[in-house]
């Protein structure tokens, strides 16, 4: 009996000694590097030469852990309405570590981010042609390797750089509605760069009048807040691998990464629930019902080819916080404001608006799609209801 007692004690230490060890590997945080955008700088006024300057921010949060970072290297690709031939680039990337030299030669030598510090890595990107006119937008990838507790881990960042900027003083065309008139408004690409409140003093100021509703499509506000995310940095679970096969083809939660991208932002057992609880209501006649019990993202995410490139490679989540950003809008520039989600077959859908806005006015003056759903790029519809 003794023996027999203490092989149960032995095993018991066992599976709770595993259990600990697992436990802490699942709630270990190793390798955790959170890469942001510093300031950017872009000097575009000669047609023949481009200079854009920004810095990329490394830091570790982790109060007891280091993070290595290997390898660090940058691409740039260059998105023209013509051939690109007869341009060209360079890109060089300068580390401007707290505790070592500034090198000079563009090796990054490995270097550790210690706990609670950050690093620096300033970005030189020089375009040269003998006409830049064509040029739209600069896409710059910066691929990176963390190295840690985890493992060797491979990332890429993504930065978005407009190249190309309308006159904002250039004549546009109204159209007209039974009850208003309508002015999509053509933008540069936006970026993270941007904030809703600098376009609409830019773009919107020039054309608007008392009583003017200046509207922004979803997708351009969730851009400008960040919510997009490539393919390679979404890890698709059991939920989503299983899941995103009962969608229809069509759906942006078809794929597994599009639904992840849900799961990441609702969790895994609201979508399971809202799959299961959709399911039930489809069979007693009620269509729609997942879209309902997951939440208003449900409907927003776009998957990948569902918005202008180079965004067409990325997956783009609904905009958060929707009414503060009308919200602000309003408080700043002194326009009303909403954010809407159109397309080409009349639905209108407003996720925001400020409080002296008519919904009815909208959806009359939006059921159209003036925006457009191809390249277009006038992400911005000012509505002027008539008298």
């Amino acid at each position: 009996m003794i023996v027999e007692g203490i092989g149960i004690g032995l095993g018991l230490a066992a599976v709770l000694g595993w259990a600990g060890l697992e436990s802490r590997y699942r709630k270990g945080r190793g390798n955790t590097l959170q890469v942001s955008t510093g300031k950017w700088k872009l000097e575009l006024d000669q047609s023949h030469h481009y200079s854009l300057k920004g810095e990329l921010i490394l830091a570790n949060p982790l109060a007891d852990l280091e993070v290595m970072v290997p390898e660090l290297r940058a691409e740039l690709q260059i998105l023209s309405k013509e051939s690109l031939d007869g341009v060209t680039q360079t890109v060089r990337l300068t580390a401007h570590h707290p505790d070592a030299e500034t090198r000079s030669d563009d090796y990054w030598f490995a270097y550790i981010v210690k706990k609670r510090q950050q690093t620096i890595v300033s970005i030189d990107i020089d375009i040269k042609g003998t006409d830049l006119s064509t040029l739209r937008v600069a896409w710059l990838r910066v691929y990176y390797t963390t190295y840690g507790p985890k493992g060797r881990i491979p990332r890429v960042h993504h930065e978005v750089l407009p190249l190309a900027y309308p006159d904002v003083q250039q004549a546009l065309r109204w159209r007209t509605s039974e009850a208003s008139e309508v002015l999509p408004i053509p933008t540069h690409l936006l970026t993270r760069l941007d904030n809703c409140v600098d376009i609409v003093n830019r773009y919107v100021k020039p054309h608007v009048k008392p009583g003017d509703i200046v509207t922004i499509g979803e997708t351009p506000v969730a851009i400008i807040q960040g919510r997009y995310r490539h393919p390679s940095d979404i890890h698709p679970g059991w939920v989503a691998s299983r899941l995103c096969y009962f969608f229809l083809p069509t759906s942006s939660l078809a794929t597994a990464c599009g639904l992840q991208s849900l799961v990441d932002v609702v969790g895994p057992w609201r979508v399971l629930f809202a799959f299961l609880g959709g399911s039930v209501m489809k069979v007693l006649g009620s269509p729609g019902g997942f879209y309902r019990l997951a939440g208003e993202q449900a409907r927003l995410v776009d998957d990948v080819t569902g918005t202008l490139p180079p965004y067409d490679q990325f997956v783009v989540l609904g905009p958060e916080d929707p009414q503060a950003v009308v919200d602000e809008i309003k408080a700043k520039t002194g326009i009303s404001a909403a954010i809407v989600d159109v397309n080409d077959l009349k639905a209108v859908k407003v996720l925001a608006a400020t409080a002296d806005v008519s919904m009815a006015t909208l959806q009359e003056a939006l059921i159209n799609n003036p925006a457009g759903n191809s390249d277009e790029q006038t992400p911005v519809v000012l509505v002027r209801p008539r008298a």
